[in-house]
């Protein structure tokens, strides 16, 4: 499917979300650029699954091409895959939502330009006020989103994968 194609009544589109988090607890969250939809509003890193890409792959993908970060995917899990009947677009889907631990230097980040325009790490409290001032894309109608703070505030990726939560 090309981007911007309509999905037949049986095809679904997988989208991956990735929340990176510090050994500090802080997010590391890019800004939209400026020709995107919901322009200047920040977000974590995701996008499409590629044909033929697993979800990790996807994500792993997007990470390296959005922010240029490389992550461990030793050092990472999936947090949950939900469908959704309709995304910002007018197909359906699946999007899994993965969370990797990566302590690195916000230096180090290298932007997409048609994607971001800035990255930043963030704590938690810092994002639910950029949510409440309008400055972070929607984020608090996803059933996952407070589980995925109150999960991850004293725990690591590898604590939440080698136990259930």
């Amino acid at each position: 499917m090309r981007r911007g194609e309509l999905a037949r009544a049986d095809e679904y589109h997988l989208v991956v979300q990735v929340w990176i988090r510090n050994s500090r607890g802080a997010w590391l969250i890019s800004r939209r650029a400026p020709g995107k939809s919901e322009p200047l509003k920040w977000e974590p890193t995701g996008g499409s699954v590629l044909a033929g890409e697993e979800s990790l792959d996807g994500a792993l993908r997007e990470a390296r091409e959005e922010l240029g970060v490389t992550l461990d995917p030793c050092r990472g899990v999936m947090f949950c895959s939900a469908r959704r009947e309709q995304f910002t677009w007018a197909n359906p889907g699946f999007l899994d939502v993965w969370v990797f631990d990566h302590d690195g230097d916000i230096g180090d980040v290298r932007l997409q330009q048609e994607e971001t325009c800035d990255a930043m790490w963030a704590t938690e409290r810092e994002i639910r006020r950029m949510i409440a001032q309008g400055r972070f894309v929607p984020m608090t109608d996803d059933p996952y989103f407070d589980d995925l703070f109150r999960v991850f505030r004293a725990r690591t990726a590898e604590e939440v994968r080698n136990h259930d939560v």
